[in-house]
């Protein structure tokens, strides 16, 4: 993220909206986990179908909400084209959103830096 000298509401705008971010992000990465590495075998080895019911549309709704905070986040124009290319394929691989998890903590942490 390229850091202007910004005031500091639109600093805490974005450091908020980083925060709804990395949230989004482990929502997201977790509901993955928890549908691959419970429902699934619960459907294939026990015969518990409800539980794929259950986490499937739970992780859609948290990818959905990632996708659509990420569109936000890129939309303030403060990312760089590689970081935008990035970030939006990163988000169509499994567990990619834990990964971009850490980038959007790097760029909290960076932020507050420049702030000070």
């Amino acid at each position: 993220m390229h850091i202007n000298q910004e005031s500091t509401s639109q600093g805490s705008e974005i450091r908020r909206q980083l925060r709804k971010m990395r949230l989004a992000s482990l929502m997201e990465g977790s509901t993955l986990l928890l549908l691959l590495a419970v429902a699934v075998p619960l459907k294939h080895l026990a015969g518990i179908s409800v539980a794929v019911s259950v986490m499937g549309p739970v992780h859609g709704l948290a990818y959905v909400l990632y996708v659509w905070l990420l569109a936000q986040l890129l939309s303030s124009g403060d990312w760089t084209q590689g970081e935008v290319i990035r970030m939006a394929v990163v988000a169509l691989i499994p567990f990619g959103a834990l990964v971009n998890e850490r980038a959007f903590a790097r760029c909290e942490r960076d932020l507050s830096t420049a702030l000070r």
